[in-house]
């Protein structure tokens, strides 16, 4: 169970306008109407990066005020880099466009639970907080696969939420693989 000394805690229970079904089961998530917009935007760049024979996941980063600062998706086989993951083509996109690494205040949502890169690079752009869709038991980095979130992190705290609309973004990957299979490209 995360104490609340961690360094990442789970948003609850502010102001729910819609629950969703939780990554853990001793936590609740609940999610605003402006979460699944943005959420459903995430995947868009997703879908865009299935169409380009990519692993289709996408992120979008948000003001405090809701004005929409970058978006991304993954692009690690078009740009031969396997640090193009969407979280990190987003923050790249926001800081060069603010000229500044900080991204204070700002949300991200991105439709897989990032993996130790990315959590690493959100908590290094001192993002405010990360709503993730599906889990990744591969490579997820906040409870998946590791657990970054248990340990407390000396200056930075990223409040995190997941589970939204977490079969969509299950399903598109489903999707993906389940063809990806079919026509011999397994890596």
């Amino acid at each position: 169970m995360l104490s609340r000394s961690s360094s990442v805690s789970f948003v609850l229970g502010i102001s729910p306008l819609r629950r969703a079904r939780c990554p853990s089961e001793r936590l609740t998530c609940e999610f605003h109407e402006r979460d699944y917009r943005f959420m459903n935007l995430a995947l868009e760049q997703a879908k865009l990066a299935y169409d380009e024979g990519e692993v289709p996941v996408g992120c979008v980063l948000v003001s405090e005020d809701g004005e929409i600062l970058s978006m991304g998706r993954n692009r690690v086989h078009n740009k031969m880099d396997c640090t193009c993951h969407a979280e990190m083509e987003c923050l790249r996109s926001a800081m060069a466009t603010a000229n500044n690494w900080r991204l204070l205040g700002s949300v991200i949502y991105c439709t897989l639970e990032p993996c130790l890169m990315c959590l690493g690079a959100i908590q290094l752009a001192r993002v405010a907080k990360l709503k993730y869709g599906a889990d990744d038991l591969r490579m997820g980095a906040v409870h998946s696969w590791i657990s970054v979130p248990s340990v407390k992190h000396p200056f930075h705290e990223v409040k995190i939420s997941g589970g939204l609309l977490a079969a969509e973004s299950s399903n598109l990957l489903r999707q993906f693989f389940r063809q990806q299979r079919t026509e011999g490209r397994t890596e």
